[in-house]
């Protein structure tokens, strides 16, 4: 895996506009691979770590047919929906963004570091805020669901039980006014109930790619 680490600070010029609006903005980014994309039109794709099969092959088909629409994949590298949303665009030999919970020299969860050397050959990016040789602290995880939101114009839950991290990401897209979208589910399923309650709250169901791309 590429090994060369940019850092960009909120002053710089290629420090995206749309990160910088957000409350609490990263003052520092760590970077690798393509800074330049950080930018561009992006949409945010998360869900539960335990998913189930469904979500699985939601995930990895709205992210691949996102890709090859020109959308940048957003998500936060963990087990489960993160991981087959960034799979996805890989597919589609498209760009991804990873925004990672931890420092940018090591990958965490350690299995995803395939994953990781994908999304730099196909020209996307891994992000962090925190400084290389940070320690894992748990409170790290949900304070970087901010940063993916606010990189993207809209955030994607294809699953969530009733208590998710996802949630917090969906809760963070509203507070800087993005678009929030849920794919619903069985309602006797665990993993569908904060997508169908976030959908009784508001948010735009999607059961196509296409349901993002006429929203935009």
């Amino acid at each position: 895996m590429d090994v060369i680490i940019e850092t960009i600070t909120i002053n710089d010029r290629c420090y995206p506009k749309q990160l910088k609006q957000i409350y609490d903005a990263p003052k520092k980014l760590y970077i690798r691979g393509n800074k330049e994309i950080l930018g561009n039109f992006g949409i945010a794709i998360v869900g539960c770590r335990d998913n189930t099969k469904y979500g699985e092959l939601i995930a990895k088909n709205l992210a691949y047919n996102l890709a090859k629409n020109g959308v940048n994949i957003i998500s936060g590298l963990a087990k489960g929906i993160d991981s087959f949303a960034h799979i996805g665009a890989i597919y589609a030999k498209e760009k991804t963004i990873a925004v990672l919970g931890n420092a940018i020299d090591f990958v965490y969860p350690k299995e995803n570091e395939i994953i990781a050397q994908k999304i730099i050959e196909y020209g996307g990016a891994i992000i962090s805020e925190y400084p290389i040789g940070s320690k894992i602290e748990r409170k790290n995880f949900p304070a970087r669901n901010r940063i993916i939101s606010g990189l993207s114009q809209g955030v994607i839950v294809v699953e969530a039980k009733e208590k998710s991290g996802s949630l917090i990401t969906a809760d963070f897209a509203l507070e800087q006014g993005r678009d929030v979208y849920a794919v619903p589910g069985s309602i006797t399923s665990i993993n569908s109930v904060g997508t169908n309650k976030l959908i009784k709250d508001g948010a735009i169901p999607v059961t196509s790619y296409k349901d993002i791309l006429l929203n935009v």
